[in-house]
């Protein structure tokens, strides 16, 4: 159930980006749904061996370098997804903030809502 709240908040916060960058595109809100998929699958598999891997640069920029790994896991689900496009690599990183932090807070809602 928990990874169902969070494809819901991580497709809703995308496609709230959308609106609010003009450097982040999505084509409809199915394919925010979809890119929510993926990115969902991404931050579940390949985000926590990226932490691993990247740890000592993380140690050593303080924490910094985690949204470098946050970006990469969002242009990589807008690879997979061709209604979905990020244009620029201060704005993927801007995204990627946003995207966190909005889907955070909707999966915070949406859990206690659920209960």
């Amino acid at each position: 159930m928990a990874l169902v709240l969070t494809w819901v908040a991580n497709s809703l916060a995308i496609y709230a980006v959308a609106y609010l960058m003009r450097s982040v595109e999505v084509a409809s809100l199915l394919d925010a749904f979809i890119a929510g998929a993926v990115l969902t699958l991404i931050n579940a598999i390949v985000k926590p061996i990226l932490v691993i891997l990247t740890l000592p640069l993380t140690i050593l920029t303080l924490g910094i370098f985690y949204f470098l790994v946050s970006a990469f896991c969002l242009w990589l689900a807008s690879q997979l997804v061709s209604g979905f496009m990020l244009r620029g690599v201060f704005s993927t990183i801007i995204a990627a903030i946003l995207v966190s932090l909005i889907s955070a807070i909707l999966t915070k809602a949406l859990t206690r809502a659920s209960k």
